[in-house]
């Protein structure tokens, strides 16, 4: 089974994900029995943040007992968001109760074996690369990129291979492939501009388990992506969160199928004035679900996600975008600066609050009052 960006610990604009993760994690110790799984692998960022609290990692420790109870074996590596030194702290010791970290960039080429009825399966971890630390911890002070260390990588990775001769492989790695496709929750792994590898880097495997992007993704029928398992952003509302269930026989790959994992709560964007949205019945469907509310009203409404949430308590997000009107640009010191006239500054600040610019009656009213101020000044 192939899973990957669990990041465990997670909130969603504020509310806590950790129920909804454990109950849907958890899960995946039923598919390990009901579909018989021998091995379970996550592809990186298995928690949220490198220093994860103490309720992530006993939810978490929860979860992968579960699977290992279950039966499967389990192989992980950390990706950009977790701490590799951390999760990689005790990991001889885990790998014999059958949980195999492999967190240090040196183990690249030094596989976990794991028997089937058809003999050894090698899985080879790369855990995420950072370029410059990781060209340095390969040897390779010339390679550049993440194109270029992960080419590094893969080549210990072959060449160990080449000494097992027969021996089917699995790789894990957390990267940005060519191909695949973002959404807004992912953190930009970028340096310099080139985030991006090639899928020929892989060549030479049987399976290549990616993690990093947050939608299932098939870039090739041995290239995958599973995807996160909770949708972590708004952008991923109409993604069908999965695992993959690889299949390898004596030759090699033999199948890849997609299993779609349950939903604990969905996500809408809705629109419209707000006195509309708190009324109409036919809304009543969103009630339970996360929501992104884009208010349409001319005026800014006072108090709005506080009313939003009356009728809708998962509403999380809210912008204000007038209809038919456009919002003015985000007023900024470096913009305001060389205006030193502090009525048009006013004035601006009016507009970007608003959408709208001032009327010439406000416009007025702000003249009055720094006359006002103006003239207090010079009687002190």
């Amino acid at each position: 089974m192939h899973t990957s960006d669990w990041h465990v610990g997670r909130m969603f604009h504020g509310r806590d994900l950790l129920t909804d993760q454990e109950s849907v994690l958890g899960g995946l110790a039923d598919l390990v029995v009901d579909r018989h799984v021998d091995v379970v692998v996550v592809a990186g960022d298995l928690y949220d943040r490198a220093v994860p609290s103490g309720e992530a990692v006993a939810a978490c420790t929860r979860i992968l007992s579960r699977i290992r109870q279950a039966g499967a074996e389990l192989v992980i590596i950390p990706g950009n968001h977790d701490s590799a030194t951390r999760l990689g702290a005790f990991s001889e010791f885990a790998a014999a109760g059958g949980l195999h970290l492999r967190t240090r960039i040196a183990d690249v080429g030094r596989p976990v074996l794991l028997d089937d009825r058809h003999g050894p399966v090698a899985f080879y971890g790369i855990p995420y690369l950072e370029p410059e630390p990781a060209r340095h911890a390969l040897g390779v002070p010339a390679a550049r990129g993440h194109q270029g260390v992960l080419t590094e990588a893969m080549n210990a990775v072959r060449a160990d291979l080449s000494s097992r001769p027969g021996v089917r492989s699995v790789v894990l790695s957390h990267a940005f492939v060519t191909g695949g496709e973002r959404s807004e929750s992912e953190r930009s792994i970028a340096i310099g501009g080139m985030e991006l590898v090639s899928g020929s880097v892989f060549d030479g495997v049987d399976y290549v388990a990616l993690g990093h992007l947050h939608g299932p993704q098939e870039l090739a029928d041995h290239l995958c992506y599973s995807g996160s398992p909770l949708a972590y952003s708004f952008s991923e509302a109409n993604h069908r969160k999965s695992v993959w269930l690889v299949e390898l026989d004596a030759d090699g790959l033999a199948e890849v199928r997609r299993v779609e994992l349950p939903v604990p709560r969905r996500l809408a964007t809705l629109q419209g004035e707000l006195a509309e949205l708190l009324v109409r019945p036919a809304l009543e469907e969103l009630v339970d679900r996360y929501l992104f509310v884009v208010l349409k009203d001319q005026v800014r409404p006072i108090d709005a996600m506080r009313r939003l949430q009356r009728r809708y308590p998962f509403a999380v997000r809210m912008e204000w975008q007038p209809a038919g009107g456009r919002l003015a640009d985000p007023l900024t010191y470096p913009d305001s600066a060389p205006v030193r006239d502090d009525d048009e500054i006013a004035c601006r600040f009016v507009a970007d609050c608003r959408g709208a610019e001032p009327l010439d009656a406000e416009r007025e009213l702000i003249a009055e009052a720094f006359a006002a101020v103006r003239g207090k000044e010079e009687t002190r």
